[in-house]
């Protein structure tokens, strides 16, 4: 499937009969809806920094919004995302509640994570496991390139504590996590944003905070297209097959670093009976 629309770090969800996907880009952070995954309509923005009282603007004189991510769990919608930069200010990561994937969001009026200590708290990613029903928070990645996972109270807007866990083989930035028949796979990009060397591992557990099992490259750049990475899986529930949707440079030659929009592509995976997934090539 060929790249479907210009923005970076796609969250993607299957609802209410259309897929949805969530990207960073523009002045604020926005969804596009689509039914059948080939023409997209871009909807209204759920976020602004104006909207998100917390933000400190006088300690820097920028700040950004991007790597967002929608939940579903409880009966409601929750819209997690990342605030920088990582200095002055500490990097943060906010949540706000929705009223459905299309929005419109409230933001919860506080940090839900900050950084610091060598720690960048971004690319935010929440995961309900199907056995327990335990919704973990997984984030991390670029100065430090770490992975830290708590687990969230009910109200999906509070932290009840965290879980110690490994840093996976070949970590950057970007996790997500998702569960199929017994494996949980946890995927995440690896080497530098705007550099050739931007690539999709993995690796499994049998538990949501390992110990994982690397399973190495999954995604990685080609003759036509560079530094693929960031991205999120889904099971779509029309044709029970997964997916997963990635952005990357289009047009670019050589190794970086890159400039211009980053396009977002969506494709289908395969697994093998032994749980592998086969290495994705772009199309």
């Amino acid at each position: 499937m060929k790249s479907v629309l210009n923005g970076a770090d796609p969250d993607i969800e299957a609802a209410q009969g259309r897929y949805w996907i969530y990207p960073t880009g523009g002045d604020g952070l926005s969804v596009w809806s689509s039914p059948d995954m080939a023409k997209w309509t871009k909807g209204e923005t759920l976020l602004r920094l104006k909207d998100i009282g917390w933000v400190d603007d006088d300690r820097a004189p920028v700040h950004f919004l991007w790597a967002p991510d929608m939940v579903q769990a409880n009966g409601g919608w929750y819209f997690y995302y990342s605030i920088g930069p990582q200095n002055p200010t500490p990097s943060r990561i906010g949540v706000a509640t929705c009223e459905g994937p299309a929005g419109p969001c409230t933001d919860s009026g506080k940090p839900l994570v900050t950084g610091g200590k060598g720690f960048e708290a971004i690319d935010p990613m929440v995961f309900v496991d199907p056995k327990t029903k335990v919704p973990y928070l997984y984030a991390g990645g670029s100065a430090g390139a770490t992975l830290r996972v708590w687990k969230l109270k009910p109200d999906m807007v509070s932290i009840a504590e965290e879980v110690k866990v490994e840093t996976p083989t070949n970590f950057t930035e970007g996790a997500f996590m998702h569960y199929r028949k017994g494996i949980y796979y946890l995927s995440y990009s690896a080497g530098q944003w705007n550099m050739s060397n931007y690539q999709v591992h993995y690796a499994v557990a049998l538990s949501p905070t390992g110990p994982w099992r690397y399973g190495g490259p999954l995604l990685v750049g080609d003759t036509r297209y560079k530094g693929p990475g960031h991205h999120s899986f889904f099971e779509d529930p029309k044709d029970g097959k997964w997916y997963i949707a990635y952005h990357r440079w289009e047009g670019q030659a050589g190794n970086g670093p890159y400039n211009g929009s980053r396009r977002v592509a969506i494709q289908p995976i395969q697994y093998r009976a032994d749980g592998v997934i086969e290495t994705i090539k772009m199309k």
